[in-house]
């Protein structure tokens, strides 16, 4: 299978992760497991629970961790806090559509620059009639 250049970069070395992600930037997903402080949030005690199971958020950004391990940067809404997470805690809660928003931008970008390619060549045609 031939990858393009987006889905190759997008590929991870860590064997839990599929080789593209699972999850869409804006998708509605579910936590399976507990967040717990590692010692990196400042304001709970160490190893304190800050998102329960079944918490809801939306997908805010996807990233990596040493270049290997894909995370997931999930707000939460109740919570009100972003977290990353790995692809195995998160399930969706609604289903990906099968939409490619990004070449449905592109799409409309390349037929809104021929209508304007072709709006300027009828009026340099129009000009070049009445100059003549």
């Amino acid at each position: 299978m031939e990858f393009t250049h987006a889905q190759a970069s997008q590929i991870s070395a860590s064997t839990k992760d599929e080789i593209l992600p699972t999850f869409r930037l804006g998708q509605r997903v579910r936590i399976t497991k507990p967040i717990r402080n590692d010692g990196s949030n400042p304001f709970e005690a160490p190893d304190a629970i800050l998102v329960q199971p079944g918490a809801e958020g939306y997908v805010k950004h996807i990233g990596d961790f040493l270049q290997v391990i894909r995370i997931y940067e999930v707000h939460f809404i109740e919570e009100g806090n972003t977290f990353g997470c790995r692809e195995a805690e998160l399930v969706a809660v609604e289903e990906y559509d099968g939409s490619d928003e990004v070449e449905e931008e592109l799409r409309w970008i390349r037929e809104h620059r021929a209508k304007r390619a072709a709006q300027k060549a009828a009026l340099e045609a129009q000009s070049q009639k009445e100059g003549a």
